[in-house]
Parts: structure tokens; C-alpha cells; sequence
């Protein structure tokens, strides 16, 4: 008789959560189950809402006090810890599971030094010597690629960029080697490059401890690319799970399919459809030349920073342009020079004709009627206090648009042309969706008939289809109103699928510029390169078992 097989090192049977409301609890999570072998990487993907992030808080026990588990186990190498007390729950985080959170700017304390905040799960539970944490802190921020561990150990998190407070947080994990690393949206907020690099130590990480990971994401080129098994999560429910590679070649849930349907950094790796033709009218919208923009350093014979060097490019009529590049390459400056809201050290830029360097007080502000700007976060761009019709009559306002029934058709037609409801005219941003968030901005943006938007991160903050949607209802209006678009970005597949010509920006100077088809099939510059290998669902995890195949794989292709 053959010997009982070992448990899985995670395995979770018949788990259902369930929110307290003011009509009592309500289940939001309904009995799944799933299963994580040792060094196995598997990947819950869905959109926000789907239960992602409450079935990983309950995995840890760190669900929000009006949360609990209403039936089902969580087993750890077979034992049942979902009904363990915090107490209890403490002589294992860290030490056998561990969570890397989604946002480092608020996951670390703001007062202490990162160093102490390593240095913090070495003391609790006992694990080295309190003469030897120090340099075992130093050992652990080298080990995740942090430069001058020495000093960043006396650092705080405001002196850090988000990729290296993502390192500092990937340290905590790590440190006593647990046997699970849960990583929710570990990557979400950061550029592409620095993405790949903090997803391919965490895959180092794995190789060299052992340790298991589970992903939590709603990017499903990360998924595609990092993880053997796929948990496919739909309004808690499980809609699937299997193999990556033969979940995404044949997925069997419509829900599964819509998901990689509208995934941009998957259909990018297929042959990029076509534009549909449209008629495009000549000359150029925008057009910078020679921009240089300098700030002032504090301190006695301190250069004035250059953040813009001699930028120079054009945008269509009609057309989309995107600028991309990482953080600190200077898209924000730029996009402040374009609308008008900094004046170029040098160099000039032009809006149709119009040098804004030129306009000032009424004609500047009149002037502004023809350029709008789309912000990333709808949220904290709308008036949580106004209702959404303050929040689209409010321009109008300021320009003295018509009467009160002119404003009122004005707002009506604006928001019939962006897919919302009337309903929502009475509401507040704080009753309504992400996406629809997003269409009340571009309706804001739109209600003074303007012939440039500026999308400054759109879609970033949006879940895949909630994005497809937006990106489609972009290029709807375009189309209908022959807008000029200049698209902010750091997500190089969302880029591909709808800008015409694209800017790439490294360190305030332009690296190459051209078709979008023309950069991304031939890019000229190794920065140019190293983004676009940086864009995830390039590959495929491998069909089985736990590691990756050597070299880069075929691209997916999708029915």
C-alpha cells in the first residue's frame, strides 16, 4: 500500500467571507477553494470587487474588523489556521507566511527608519541576535537590490522611491523565509521597468528559498507571464482555474474570455489590429519646439535643475500622440508647459497656432476652453461634496456659459455622449464606480466643446475591462468630435493599442520619436528597447511544474 501523499503547503476547501453592513453581514466570498504547492506560483485575477484582496487578507487573518469567515478551513501543511486567534496567527507571519501589500507609501511607518522597520520582524520573533540585526538588515537590502544598504538603512520612506520601498517591504517578507508570500498587486504602482525588476527578484527570490507565491493582481500580463496556475475570481466566485498556458489558450468561462479579451498587454502580443480609417484634418494641434524647463535648488551656488532638455514634437490634428517614459523622465512638466500651467524656462509651445507663453489673465484663461485636461485618479479629481451635475455644469460656470437651461442640456447631452445614465446627474462620486468615475471626468472635460484632451494616466487606476471600456469610448469621441488627444502613460501596451505617434522621454530628453508601429517594431535606443521588453504577457508561464522556460517564448495568440 503506497504512502499517503504529503498536504499542500496551502490549501484552502469551501471558504466563504462575509462583510458586516448596516442590514447585518452580507457573504462577499462564496466557498472557494484552491490549492498552492511548495515553490509553486499561482495568480487570483479578476477585477476589483471579485474578492481577490479579501480572500488573501483572510489567508494572513488580517481581515477588516467587520469581516469574517462564516465556514471552510485555510490548511498550512495541513493545519486548519482559520480559526486561530491574532495572538496566534502572530507566531506565524512572517515566519512561515508572508504579505507583500500593494501600496509602500502606506504600508510603511512614516516616523521610523526603514532599517528599524526590517529590522522589527528579526526582533519579534527572535531570530537573530540583537547585537547581529543591524548587518542582517544591510544583508537583506543588498539581497533585494537596493544600492548603498549601509545608508538606506538609516533612511525614511519619504526618501525613497516607490521602487525601492517596494524592495524594503519584498525585505520584510523575506527575511525569515517563509514558506508562502502572498503579493497583492505588488507591482500595480510602478513603471514598467522597475515592474519587471521587482517581479523578477520576487521569481529569484522563489528559486533561491523555495518559497511558494501567491499572486494577487488584476493584470493579467503578469499573470501570463509569472504564474503556472491561474484562479480566475468573478463576484466570489471561482470561475475557473488551471494550467496558465492551457487556461489562456482556451479559456472556458465567457467571463474568462471578456478578461483577456480587454487585456491590453496580452493583445498586444498578438498582431496589432488596424485603425479604422478616419479623416484627419491637416496641420498640427500641438506642437513643442525646443522646450527647456529649470527649477530653482535651494542652497548658496545650487544649479537650477533641468527637468525638460530641448524637447521637441508635434501632434496631429485629429490624432493621438502618447508621451511615454518612467517617472522623473518629465511627461508631467511637459504636460504642465502644453496646458499652459508653467511658462517654458526657453523654447515654445504652440496650441493651435498660438504661442501660450504669449497669453496672459483673460485671454490665457479664455484660451484654456480649448485644452482640457483628464487626470488619473477620478476619484480625487471630483468633488466628493457636489453632485454630478455640479461637477459637469461647474466649467460652464466659469465661462459664463448660457442660462440655466442652456447649462442643464449642455450636461445632459455631454453625459448621454459618455454612456452614463441620467440617474446619476443627482448622485455623488462617492455612490458610483471607477469607470463611471472616469466617464464624469471626461465629461467635465468635454462640456466646454474643447479641441485637445490631455489624459494624464487615464485608465491606470482601472480594472482591465473597466479600461477597454474607456479606451473604446475614447476613441468613439475622437471619431464623433475630431479630437486631438495627448495620452500620459506609463502602460507601453495601452499606448500601443491606441495613440497614432508616441514621444519617448528619459531624464527630460527626448530618446526617439515616430508612428507608434514604427518605435515598437524597431526601436532605435536600448531605453526604448527596455521598455518595451518590460511589458508583461510577452510570455507564457511554463505548462507545468514550477519554473520557467529558458529564453523569451512565443508570443500568445488569442482566438
Amino acid at each position: 500500500m503506497s504512502a499517503p501523499s504529503p498536504p499542500s503547503l496551502l490549501e484552502v476547501e469551501d471558504l466563504a467571507i462575509s462583510y458586516r453592513d448596516s442590514n447585518g453581514y452580507s457573504e462577499v466570498v462564496h466557498g472557494v477553494s484552491f490549492s498552492v504547492e511548495p515553490g509553486e506560483v499561482v495568480a487570483l485575477i479578476g477585477e476589483s470587487g471579485s474578492g481577490k484582496t479579501t480572500i488573501a487578507q483572510a489567508l494572513i487573518g488580517l481581515l477588516a474588523d467587520s469581516g469574517r469567515i462564516d465556514r471552510g478551513a485555510v490548511r498550512l501543511n495541513g493545519t486548519d489556521i482559520a480559526g486561530w486567534s491574532q495572538k496566534r496567527l502572530d507566531t506565524i507571519r512572517g515566519a512561515r507566511i508572508s504579505l507583500i501589500p500593494q501600496d509602500p507609501s502606506s504600508s510603511l511607518n512614516p516616523v521610523l527608519t526603514v532599517g528599524a522597520q526590517v529590522g522589527e520582524i528579526l526582533k519579534i520573533h527572535d531570530r537573530c541576535p540583537s547585537g547581529e540585526i543591524r548587518a542582517r538588515v544591510v544583508e537583506l537590502l543588498a539581497r533585494v537590490g537596493l544600492s548603498q544598504p549601509e545608508l538606506r538603512v538609516r533612511q525614511y520612506p519619504h526618501e525613497l522611491s516607490g521602487g525601492m520601498r517596494q524592495r524594503f517591504l519584498i525585505a520584510i517578507a523575506i527575511a525569515l523565509k517563509p514558506a508562502l508570500i502572498i503579493a497583492d498587486e505588488p507591482t500595480s504602482a510602478l513603471d514598467v521597468t522597475v515592474q519587471k525588476r521587482i517581479l523578477d527578484l520576487i521569481d529569484e527570490l522563489r528559486r533561491e528559498y523555495g518559497t511558494a507565491v501567491l499572486f494577487v493582481t488584476h493584470d493579467l500580463g503578469v499573470a501570463a507571464d509569472r504564474a503556472s496556475r491561474l484562479i480566475v475570481l468573478q463576484s466570489g466566485n471561482i470561475r475557473e482555474q488551471g494550467v496558465t498556458a492551457d487556461l489562456l489558450a482556451a479559456p472556458k468561462h465567457d467571463y474568462t474570455r471578456q478578461l483577456l479579451a480587454d487585456a491590453p498587454s496580452l493583445a498586444s502580443a498578438v498582431a496589432r489590429p488596424a485603425r479604422p480609417e478616419r479623416s484627419i484634418a491637416t496641420g498640427d494641434a500641438i506642437v513643442v519646439d525646443k522646450l527647456v524647463q529649470e527649477f530653482a535648488v535651494t542652497g548658496r551656488g545650487s544649479l537650477p535643475f533641468r527637468a525638460i532638455d530641448g524637447l521637441s514634437f508635434s501632434v496631429g490634428r485629429g490624432t493621438t500622440h502618447a508621451i511615454v517614459g518612467e517617472s522623473g523622465s518629465g511627461k508631467t512638466t511637459t504636460v504642465r508647459n502644453i496646458v499652459g500651467f508653467l511658462r517654458p524656462t526657453s523654447g515654445r509651445v504652440l496650441i493651435d497656432g498660438t504661442d501660450i507663453a504669449s497669453l496672459k489673465g483673460e485671454r490665457l484663461r479664455q484660451f484654456r476652453r480649448k485644452i482640457q485636461l483628464v487626470y488619473q485618479n477620478p476619484f480625487g479629481s471630483l468633488d466628493p461634496r457636489q453632485t454630478i451635475f455640479r461637477i459637469i455644469e461647474e466649467p460652464l460656470l466659469n465661462f459664463d456659459a448660457g442660462d440655466r437651461q442652456v447649462r442643464t442640456r449642455k450636461v445632459k447631452a455631454i453625459l448621454d455622449r459618455v454612456g452614463l445614465p441620467r440617474a446619476v446627474l443627482t448622485r455623488t462620486p462617492l455612490v458610483l464606480s471607477g469607470g463611471q468615475r472616469q466617464r464624469v471626468a471626461i465629461a467635465r472635460a468635454l462640456v466646454l466643446d474643447p479641441q485637445i484632451l490631455v489624459l494624464d494616466e487615464a485608465v491606470s487606476a482601472l480594472d482591465v475591462t473597466v479600461q477597454a471600456q474607456i479606451l473604446n469610448l475614447l476613441d468613439e469621441l475622437q471619431r464623433a468630435l475630431d479630437l486631438t488627444y495627448l495620452f500620459v502613460s506609463h502602460d507601453l501596451a495601452v499606448v500601443r493599442q491606441i495613440s497614432d505617434t508616441v514621444s519617448v522621454l528619459h531624464n527630460g530628453r527626448l530618446v526617439e520619436s515616430g508612428s507608434v508601429e514604427g518605435v515598437f517594431a524597431n526601436p532605435a535606443s536600448a531605453y526604448t528597447r527596455e521598455l518595451i521588453d518590460a511589458i508583461p504577457g510577452k510570455k507564457l508561464a511554463a505548462p507545468s511544474g514550477t519554473g520557467w522556460p529558458k529564453g523569451e517564448q512565443p508570443f500568445l495568440k488569442l482566438a
